[in-house]
């Protein structure tokens, strides 16, 4: 099994559609749609946690969904600079906040049967405001405006609960990245 070929049948400025056509378990070919992102390698998610146990979570207006969206920094690696890099230069765009320390969390693909997007998580240990000279450097992006929340590990569902009752959709990573978070933190 495996893709044999691939033919792009729509490109934006930062979005194509691809058909791929691959063998399957019975040796017959198929074809199947995915949609892929352009001049990206990769997408970073950062779970920030402070030393004195909160979490930060993000919440902005997401288009493709037509609503707002809770959910961990994140962004693409599209850039000349490590995908860890790329993880603390989003930190600090996203929340105003750097950390001490990024540890690797997971690795996988976000909706493996739509898009060939490849998502890598790290913790930020000790996650603090940024100071002066990395604000200037990252900049937020002008087409975002994102709200910072800060959340008592403890109060965590709460607060996811809380939002989703306020109609806001909960990023469903956010549950199993708090909970790899934890258990990282910990020594785990």
């Amino acid at each position: 099994m495996g893709v044999l070929d691939k033919r792009v049948v729509w490109e934006g400025s930062f979005l194509r559609a691809s058909i791929l056509t691959y063998r399957d378990h019975a040796g017959r070919l198929r074809t199947w749609e995915a949609a892929e992102r352009v001049n990206c390698r990769g997408i970073a998610v950062i779970v920030p946690l402070t030393a004195e146990g909160e979490f930060l979570l993000t919440r902005q207006f997401r288009p493709v969904v037509n609503n707002f969206v809770v959910e961990f920094p994140a962004g693409l690696h599209d850039r000349e600079e490590s995908l860890v890099e790329a993880a603390g230069r989003e930190l600090i765009e996203e929340t105003k906040h750097t950390a001490r320390e990024l540890v690797f969390l997971a690795r996988g693909p976000l909706s493996s049967g739509m898009s060939t997007e490849i998502l890598s998580a790290f913790l930020a240990k000790d996650a603090v405001p940024a100071p002066p000279e990395l604000l200037r450097r990252f900049p937020p992006d002008e087409s975002e405006q994102i709200e910072v929340h800060r959340v008592r590990m403890d109060d965590m569902y709460r607060f996811l609960a809380s939002c989703e009752e306020q109609g806001d959709y909960i990023d469903v990573k956010v549950y199993g990245l708090v909970e790899l978070a934890k258990r990282k933190a910990a020594g785990g």
